[in-house]
Protein backbone atom coordinates (compact mmCIF):
# COMPACT_ATOMS: atom_id res chain seq x y z
CA UNK A 1 0.00 0.00 0.00
CA UNK A 2 2.85 2.51 0.86
CA UNK A 3 4.53 1.44 -2.75
CA UNK A 4 0.97 2.30 -4.58
CA UNK A 5 0.86 5.53 -2.43
CA UNK A 6 4.64 6.47 -2.84
CA UNK A 7 3.90 5.87 -6.91
CA UNK A 8 0.99 7.95 -6.89
CA UNK A 9 2.61 11.09 -4.90
CA UNK A 10 5.62 10.95 -7.22
CA UNK A 11 3.42 10.65 -10.22
CA UNK A 12 1.74 13.93 -9.41
CA UNK A 13 4.64 16.04 -8.45
CA UNK A 14 5.63 14.83 -11.76
CA UNK A 15 2.58 16.17 -13.66
CA UNK A 16 2.09 19.26 -11.26
CA UNK A 17 6.20 20.41 -12.25
CA UNK A 18 5.34 19.35 -15.99
CA UNK A 19 2.41 21.47 -16.15
CA UNK A 20 3.96 24.61 -14.59
CA UNK A 21 7.03 24.53 -16.03
CA UNK A 22 5.46 24.70 -19.45
CA UNK A 23 6.25 27.72 -21.79
CA UNK A 24 4.12 30.66 -21.83
CA UNK A 25 3.93 33.33 -24.48
CA UNK A 26 3.81 37.23 -24.39
CA UNK A 27 1.58 39.29 -26.86
CA UNK A 28 2.28 43.18 -27.51
CA UNK A 29 -0.09 45.49 -28.92
CA UNK A 30 1.23 48.90 -30.30
CA UNK A 31 -1.77 50.70 -30.07
CA UNK A 32 -0.93 54.51 -31.59
CA UNK A 33 0.73 53.67 -35.24
CA UNK A 34 0.41 57.20 -36.62
CA UNK A 35 -0.31 55.59 -40.33
CA UNK A 36 -0.83 52.01 -41.78
CA UNK A 37 2.30 52.12 -44.25
CA UNK A 38 5.13 49.84 -43.37
CA UNK A 39 5.24 47.67 -40.86
CA UNK A 40 6.32 47.20 -36.60
CA UNK A 41 9.16 44.99 -35.75
CA UNK A 42 9.43 44.46 -31.85
CA UNK A 43 12.24 42.58 -30.07
CA UNK A 44 11.93 40.39 -27.20
CA UNK A 45 15.20 41.13 -24.59
CA UNK A 46 16.60 39.83 -20.98
CA UNK A 47 18.84 42.28 -19.31
CA UNK A 48 21.93 40.35 -20.47
CA UNK A 49 21.42 40.80 -23.73
CA UNK A 50 19.21 44.16 -23.67
CA UNK A 51 19.48 46.42 -27.13
CA UNK A 52 21.90 43.73 -28.86
CA UNK A 53 20.68 40.31 -29.94
CA UNK A 54 16.84 39.84 -29.19
CA UNK A 55 16.01 36.44 -27.65
CA UNK A 56 13.06 36.92 -30.53
CA UNK A 57 12.10 39.25 -33.07
CA UNK A 58 9.13 39.58 -34.82
CA UNK A 59 7.04 41.85 -37.46
CA UNK A 60 3.91 42.72 -37.73
CA UNK A 61 1.71 44.36 -40.70
CA UNK A 62 -0.55 48.00 -39.34
CA UNK A 63 -4.42 48.04 -39.11
CA UNK A 64 -6.03 50.40 -38.08
CA UNK A 65 -2.93 52.37 -36.38
CA UNK A 66 -2.76 48.75 -34.33
CA UNK A 67 0.09 46.07 -34.78
CA UNK A 68 -0.12 43.02 -32.72
CA UNK A 69 2.73 39.87 -32.18
CA UNK A 70 2.84 37.12 -29.67
CA UNK A 71 6.23 36.07 -28.40
CA UNK A 72 5.71 32.15 -28.16
CA UNK A 73 8.05 29.69 -25.65
CA UNK A 74 8.97 32.24 -23.44
CA UNK A 75 10.43 30.74 -20.05
CA UNK A 76 9.65 32.58 -16.51
CA UNK A 77 12.13 35.10 -16.03
CA UNK A 78 12.53 39.10 -16.91
CA UNK A 79 12.36 40.83 -20.11
CA UNK A 80 11.78 44.03 -21.75
CA UNK A 81 10.39 44.50 -25.70
CA UNK A 82 11.32 47.27 -27.95
CA UNK A 83 9.31 47.80 -30.77
CA UNK A 84 9.29 50.89 -33.87
CA UNK A 85 7.35 51.65 -36.70
CA UNK A 86 9.20 50.75 -40.09
CA UNK A 87 7.65 53.38 -42.22
CA UNK A 88 9.85 52.45 -45.08
CA UNK A 89 9.80 48.85 -44.84
CA UNK A 90 13.70 48.79 -44.70
CA UNK A 91 13.95 46.36 -41.73
CA UNK A 92 15.58 48.63 -39.75
CA UNK A 93 15.11 51.78 -38.04
CA UNK A 94 16.56 55.03 -39.17
CA UNK A 95 18.30 57.28 -37.68
CA UNK A 96 18.92 61.56 -38.61
CA UNK A 97 23.18 62.23 -38.59
CA UNK A 98 22.94 63.47 -35.19
CA UNK A 99 21.44 60.50 -33.78
CA UNK A 100 17.66 61.28 -33.24
CA UNK A 101 15.44 58.46 -34.46
CA UNK A 102 13.14 59.31 -37.48
CA UNK A 103 10.78 56.60 -37.25
CA UNK A 104 8.62 56.18 -33.80
CA UNK A 105 9.53 53.69 -31.27
CA UNK A 106 8.58 52.23 -27.85
CA UNK A 107 9.68 49.83 -25.11
CA UNK A 108 7.27 47.71 -22.61
CA UNK A 109 5.79 50.16 -19.52
CA UNK A 110 5.42 52.79 -21.39
CA UNK A 111 8.28 54.36 -19.37
CA UNK A 112 10.18 56.60 -22.30
CA UNK A 113 12.81 59.11 -21.11
CA UNK A 114 14.80 60.91 -23.45
CA UNK A 115 16.91 58.74 -25.30
CA UNK A 116 17.13 55.12 -25.45
CA UNK A 117 15.19 52.92 -23.94
CA UNK A 118 16.32 51.16 -20.34
CA UNK A 119 15.60 47.62 -18.93
CA UNK A 120 15.33 48.25 -15.66
CA UNK A 121 12.51 50.59 -17.28
CA UNK A 122 11.12 48.45 -19.33
CA UNK A 123 10.96 45.09 -17.70
CA UNK A 124 8.20 42.96 -16.89
CA UNK A 125 8.15 39.45 -15.47
CA UNK A 126 6.60 36.42 -16.85
CA UNK A 127 5.74 33.69 -14.19
CA UNK A 128 3.25 31.63 -14.54
CA UNK A 129 0.82 32.70 -17.05
CA UNK A 130 0.76 33.99 -20.29
CA UNK A 131 1.41 38.17 -20.71
CA UNK A 132 -0.45 40.50 -22.83
CA UNK A 133 0.53 44.29 -23.33
CA UNK A 134 -0.23 47.45 -24.36
CA UNK A 135 3.01 49.87 -26.01
CA UNK A 136 2.41 53.25 -27.03
CA UNK A 137 5.23 55.20 -29.25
Amino acid sequence: MKLILAILVTGMIFITNAITAQNKTITATVVNVTSDAGKVGFALYNKTNFRMKPLQSVTSKITEGKSTITFTNVEAGEYAIICYHDKNDNDKMDFMPNGMPLENYGASNNNMSFGPPKFEDAKFRVIDKNVSLEIKF
